[in-house]
C-alpha cells in the first residue's frame, strides 16, 4: 500500500487513500484533526504519507455502540 503512494501527498490523494470528500480532507487539515502542511505563501495543503498513516492507525474503528477500550481490550 505504501509503494502506491508518494511520500507526499496533496489533498486529493488523500481523500483517494482514505475514502473521503477532497473538501471534508482541506477542512480535517484547517482545522487540524489532519497533519497537514501549507508552503510559505502557498495556498494547497500537502501531507506526508507516513504521518497519514499513522493518523490511521492512532484511530481505529469501533463497532457501533462498543466503547474504544472494549475494542482495546478484545484485541489482548
Amino acid at each position: 500500500m505504501a509503494e502506491d503512494y508518494p511520500p507526499i501527498l496533496d489533498a486529493a490523494q488523500v481523500a483517494e487513500l482514505l475514502g473521503m470528500n477532497v473538501q471534508m480532507v482541506r477542512r480535517y487539515a484547517r482545522e487540524g484533526r489532519l497533519p497537514a502542511y501549507k508552503l510559505p505563501g502557498g495556498r494547497t495543503f500537502k501531507f506526508f504519507r507516513d504521518e497519514i498513516y499513522e493518523f490511521i492507525r492512532a484511530h481505529p474503528a469501533a463497532a457501533e455502540g462498543q466503547r474504544q477500550d472494549d475494542v482495546s481490550e478484545e484485541k489482548i
